[in-house]
């Protein structure tokens, strides 16, 4: 098949999205099939023979924040461009929707649209997914979680008015997307809990959902030879500087474990410098005993899977759970909450507590640090289970499905 896969923004550090286009460019690729990824910046990097299309915007998130106001009126030269600027301006996420012009506008240029067999946005959801559909090419759509449900919990964890006005204005693009997917047909999600919530908050049809896990490629995440396990070391992966990660209870946990033992905090993931995790750290006392990695690339986290005595995912939602089937792989024994759908990955293969339960969680970490052949156990065990369950080779075939579905549908509508 012939497929254009859009993505507003899928760089590596840009969380599970990212990781997502990659894994499924290339596994598409690998099953013969010839494939387009279309993206805004920052771009992505992507194998040998699976073409990156570039739509160039004005990428104001890429600049210091007082530098984002002031550019040149010659760039305002665009309905795309002054929609983001304004977006930005006024504290709007507009790179869904102003993505989704950019797309239309390139795939209705000189009827590119027509090369392909399928078009795969991923998560935009944007008005102009609506035009490129109404081009007449099959559209599916993977929605991974409802962002509806990341709206709510960041309003809950607001402490003032002005913050939660703030947190509204920026997840307007939830209610675009909510309109937009009612008038679509063909949709992917990544776990059962997502393919629940996506029904029930979205409104859509039982059938137009199909549940594709996605996978881990364990050639690269597995236990690494080259460092030894270290005692003590709790691993996090905090790709959200947000109160969606839950990161507030395990640092709390880490102040109450740290009276009774030694103990370090790994945190890998990008912080915002005085920004939420931050003030927490300082507010706890603990910035000795924790060290902030920031983004690292993909043989580094391996190395630091294989370094930590487990991996907390201190979650209090997460619509699949990439670190905690990723650590798994890794033969790293993984604490996880009971969140979203990190049961569905993590299984009998790791401990799960409630979400945001403090003491549940000092609790299960010094069993676990207490528990060698516990942890021994977990690690083996985690990693039999994503090598059965989460693999990238059947998350493309299956989706190769849902796209032979699509096209089917298409035609018989044509032919009517």
């Amino acid at each position: 098949m012939r497929i254009c896969l859009m993505s507003y923004r899928c760089y590596r550090y840009s969380g599970g999205q990212g990781i997502y286009v990659r894994y499924l460019s290339r596994s598409l690729h690998n099953l013969g099939h010839e494939v387009d990824v279309i993206s805004g910046p920052p771009y992505p990097e992507l194998d040998d023979g699976v073409k990156l299309i570039k739509l160039p915007s004005l990428d104001l998130y890429s600049l210091p924040q007082t530098q984002r106001f002031f550019i040149s009126p010659r760039e305002l030269n665009s309905l795309p461009n002054i929609v983001e600027w304004l977006g930005v301006c006024c504290g709007f996420f507009t790179e869904p929707s102003t993505f989704g012009m950019r797309a239309y506008s390139f795939l209705q240029n000189n009827n590119r649209y027509k090369k392909y067999d399928v078009i795969h946005d991923n998560q935009s959801l944007s008005y102009g997914i609506l035009k490129i559909k109404g081009l007449g090419t099959p559209v599916v759509t993977t929605i991974h979680h409802p962002i509806p449900i990341d709206r709510d919990l960041a309003i809950k964890a607001a402490k003032s008015l002005w913050q939660r006005m703030g947190i509204r204005r920026w997840y307007a693009f939830a209610n675009m997307q909510l309109k937009v997917a009612k008038r679509l047909s063909h949709f992917i999600t990544g776990s059962q809990n997502s393919y629940r919530q996506i029904i029930e908050i979205f409104k859509l049809p039982k059938d137009s959902l199909e549940v594709i896990y996605d996978g881990v490629d364990s050639s690269v995440f597995t236990q690494s030879s080259d460092v030894r396990r270290l005692e003590n070391r709790l691993l996090v992966i905090n790709s959200g500087d947000t109160p969606l990660k839950g990161l507030k209870f395990l640092l709390e946990a880490v102040a109450a474990l740290r009276s009774e033992r030694k103990i370090d905090l790994v945190i890998v993931g990008k912080q915002m410098k005085n920004g939420y995790t931050q003030g927490l750290i300082e507010g706890l006392g603990i910035a000795d005993c924790v060290t902030h990695m920031g983004q690292v690339d993909t043989a580094e986290l391996v190395r630091q899977y294989s370094m930590a005595t487990m991996v907390v995912v201190p979650s209090v939602y997460e619509g699949f759970g990439l670190p905690a089937a990723e650590a798994m792989s890794c033969n790293t024994p993984v604490i996880s909450t009971t969140a979203g759908a990190l049961p569905e990955i993590v299984g009998d293969a790791g401990i799960l507590i409630p979400p945001a339960n403090t003491r549940a969680l000092v609790a299960a970490i010094a069993n676990l640090l207490d528990n060698q052949d516990n942890r021994r156990h977990l690690g083996e065990m985690g990693c039999r289970r994503v090598r059965q369950m989460f693999n990238w080779e059947n998350t493309a075939k299956h989706t190769i499905d849902v796209y032979r579905e699509a096209v089917e549908c298409q035609s018989a509508l044509r032919a009517q």
